[in-house]
């Protein structure tokens, strides 16, 4: 399948796997990579500009195809060193990076000069076209069911993604609530260049985490997230636990007195005890309600695989029927 992102980043599929926090190692990356979309490793799971270096090239040995780093921009109070980690990627080669949480534009300059390819998650349209015009390539629209950080706005993809579609020149992909190839076929058909996948990729043979974190996913339904730090206009989507209800109590009692420092435990340092060592009561996690939309735990390629020859059968079977007045089984007559 070819589309706008297809040709943009040199991949064979249009699927892109999500830079998520000590899980997006060279080793899932690379699975992606080699299976035809684009894998992302997630730059500041590493804890220097040297240890991404080191990740860069161990991927390298593990593909030979393109690959990405996630560079998500924190609040300045709290900021890496961002020039040296760019200096880590352009040095490593890689020619794709998606930027996450606050605007890259003053990062354009050093990622364009390196021939770099930089797609931009976005929560909402407004952000897609600030994107659009400093210059990225491509933008990643998030849905409010994504995983993560939804934004403040609340608008889910069935709205979102044929917004952007109308207001955006660049192409984009569809992120929150992808699992599938009827997501991919819908985010098509909504305007998308193809689909950017987070918690699904999580479920998988190669995601470099606690089997504990992947049965979790296939045990949860599209119930079993909670959203988290709205007092705080910084909303997450996580997998519903005992830490988040304990979080989400303090919320309640707290209300418009909340501080970041309230819910300190339930929110600090929990990644590395959920995804390495296994506890899922650490604290709270990110997790999309596409969760309710995983029932295995496949290889990469085999997810892959699967999602391309079906999206080929729904487009040339299921839905040219429709124009050629076939009847679905099952389905009667009017």
């Amino acid at each position: 399948m070819k589309t706008a992102i297809t040709e943009l980043f040199g991949i064979r599929h249009p699927i892109i796997q999500g830079g998520m926090h000590y899980v997006g190692f060279a080793e899932l990356a690379s699975a992606v990579s080699n299976a035809g979309g684009l894998g992302i490793i997630t730059g500041l799971t590493q804890r220097t500009p040297e240890l991404l270096a080191k990740e860069i090239a161990r991927c390298r040995d593990m593909t030979d195809q393109p690959f990405g780093v996630n560079l998500t921009f924190l609040p300045t109070f709290a900021a890496p060193p961002y020039p040296e980690y760019i200096a880590a990627i352009v040095e490593g080669g890689v020619k794709a990076v998606e930027t996450a949480g606050r605007s890259p534009e003053q990062y354009m300059p050093a990622l364009k000069a390196a021939g770099i390819k930089v797609i931009h998650k976005c929560t909402s349209v407004r952000h897609s076209l600030k994107a659009e015009r400093i210059g990225c390539d491509a933008v990643s629209v998030d849905g409010f069911e994504c995983g993560g950080h939804p934004g403040e706005d609340d608008v889910p993809n069935m709205i979102l993604l044929p917004r952007a579609a109308e207001e955006l020149k660049i192409p984009f992909v569809a992120s929150g609530g992808m699992a599938d190839a009827r997501s991919l076929v819908a985010a098509l058909a909504m305007g998308a260049s193809g689909m950017n996948m987070g918690t699904r990729f999580m479920a998988t043979k190669e995601a470099p985490i606690h089997d504990n974190v992947k049965k979790a996913l296939v045990a949860a339904s599209e119930l079993d997230t909670r959203l988290i730090m709205r007092a705080l206009r910084n909303t997450e989507r996580v997998l519903d636990n005992p830490a988040v209800e304990r979080l989400l109590e303090i919320e309640r009692v707290k209300g418009k007195d909340l501080k970041i420092a309230d819910i300190h435990d339930q929110v600090a340092g929990i990644y590395p005890k959920v995804m390495i060592e296994g506890d899922m009561d650490a604290g709270a996690w990110s997790c999309g309600m596409v969760a309710g939309l995983i029932h295995d735990i496949p290889t990469v390629k085999e997810l892959i695989d699967r999602i391309m020859a079906d999206a080929e059968r729904i487009i040339r079977k299921r839905l040219t029927g429709f124009l050629d007045g076939a009847i679905e089984a099952g389905q009667k007559v009017a």
